[in-house]
């Protein structure tokens, strides 16, 4: 996931990946639990890609609280 691809969709949008991200962290959390996880490395992706998606979420609530005082 590139972060210039995040920045360029909308909070609604963000928000739904977020809970899809969400969702898979819980799937791999309980994979790795049973003893079925194939791919170690992708709980590490996952968590890194949530983190960036609640970046550019907080940057652009900054970015809107920034123009609404500026007016």
């Amino acid at each position: 996931m590139n972060v210039t691809e995040l920045r360029d969709k909308t909070p609604d949008e963000l928000r739904e990946q977020l809970t899809q991200l969400k969702k898979e962290s819980f799937n791999l959390r309980f994979q790795k639990a049973t003893g079925q996880m194939e791919n170690t490395a992708r709980m590490r992706q996952v968590r890194r890609d949530t983190a960036r998606v609640l970046t550019v979420l907080n940057e652009k609530a900054r970015g809107g609280a920034a123009e609404a005082q500026e007016a």
